[in-house]
C-alpha cells in the first residue's frame, strides 16, 4: 500500500513537472506573439518605409522645449530625425538637430553643439535598430535573445528580453505580458561627447493601426540627462524617400 502511494506521488510530480515545462514560455514565444500583435510578419515585412511627422517637448534646466520633428526609416535600418525648436526666448535663436543613418555610417548636424560624425557604440546602435522591428530577422543579425522573466512597468506586468548583438550595447525589450505591445526598451551606451556612458530608456504607447501595423503615437526617451516626449500626428508608410536624406550632406551642395 505504501509501494503504491509513493508511485502514485512520484506520477503526481511528472505529471505536474511536465504541466509546468509546457506552459512555460520561450524567448521566441514571446517575440512572435510581440510580432503578431503588432500586425503579423506579413504585414511588417511588406514595410519598406515610414514616414512620421509630429511634436518634440524636451525638458531642460528652463522649461519644457518644443517643436516639430519629422522621423523617416527605410529598410533594413536606414534612418533620419529632423528636429527644430525656437530658442529665441533663451537668446539663442533656432536649433536644428538632424541626426541621420545610411545603414553604414551616421552624422548629425547640430546648430548647437557642431556637426560630427556618429561612431562607437552610438553607431553599433543605429546598425542594430532593424525597420520595422529588430525582433523581425534578428537571427539573421547574429544577435541572440534571452528571456528575463517578468518586472513591472508602471502598472503593468512586461516580458524581458534580453537583446545581445555582435557588435554595441545590449537591448533589454519589455513586451506587454497581456497585449504582447513592445512598451518599453532600455540600453546603456557610450556618449563621446559627456565622456561617459548614459543609459536610455525609451517607452512606446497609444498605438494606432496604420495599415494593419501597430505604431506607437507617444514616444518617451530619457535618461539622467534629460526627457524628451515625441508625440506623432501623421504617419505614412511605403513612401518614396529621397536616399540623399539619410546621408551626410555632400560639402560642396550642402545636400
Amino acid at each position: 500500500m505504501l509501494k503504491n502511494g509513493s508511485r502514485r506521488l512520484v506520477l503526481l510530480t511528472l505529471f505536474l513537472g511536465c504541466v509546468q515545462f509546457a506552459a512555460a514560455q520561450t524567448a521566441d514565444d514571446i517575440i512572435e506573439k510581440d510580432l503578431a500583435a503588432l500586425g503579423g510578419r506579413t504585414a511588417l515585412s511588406n514595410l519598406r518605409s515610414r514616414s512620421m511627422k509630429g511634436t518634440i517637448t524636451g525638458s531642460t534646466p528652463v522649461g519644457d522645449l518644443t517643436g516639430p520633428v519629422e522621423i523617416l526609416n527605410e529598410v533594413p535600418n536606414k534612418s533620419r530625425t529632423f528636429v527644430q525648436l525656437d530658442l529665441s526666448g533663451l537668446g539663442l535663436g533656432k536649433y536644428v538637430r538632424d541626426q541621420r543613418f545610411d545603414g553604414t555610417s551616421g552624422y548629425v548636424i547640430d546648430t548647437m553643439e557642431g556637426n560630427r560624425d556618429i561612431t562607437g557604440e552610438q553607431l553599433d546602435a543605429m546598425k542594430n535598430a532593424q525597420f520595422p522591428s529588430p525582433l523581425l530577422n534578428y537571427k539573421g543579425m547574429g544577435t541572440t535573445v534571452e528571456l528575463a522573466g517578468k518586472e513591472k512597468v508602471g502598472d503593468r506586468d512586461a516580458y524581458v528580453l534580453i537583446g545581445k548583438p555582435k557588435a554595441g550595447p545590449v537591448i533589454r525589450y519589455y513586451i506587454d505580458a497581456e497585449t504582447y505591445l513592445p512598451i518599453k526598451t532600455v540600453m546603456k551606451v557610450m556618449v563621446p561627447q559627456l565622456g561617459t556612458e548614459v543609459e536610455q530608456t525609451q517607452e512606446t504607447s497609444d498605438f494606432k493601426d496604420i495599415d494593419g501595423v501597430k505604431v506607437p503615437f507617444r514616444i518617451k526617451t530619457s535618461s539622467s540627462i534629460q526627457t524628451i516626449l515625441v508625440t506623432v500626428t501623421q504617419v505614412e508608410h511605403n513612401k518614396q524617400i529621397d536616399p540623399s536624406l539619410f546621408s551626410k550632406p555632400d560639402a560642396n551642395t550642402g545636400k
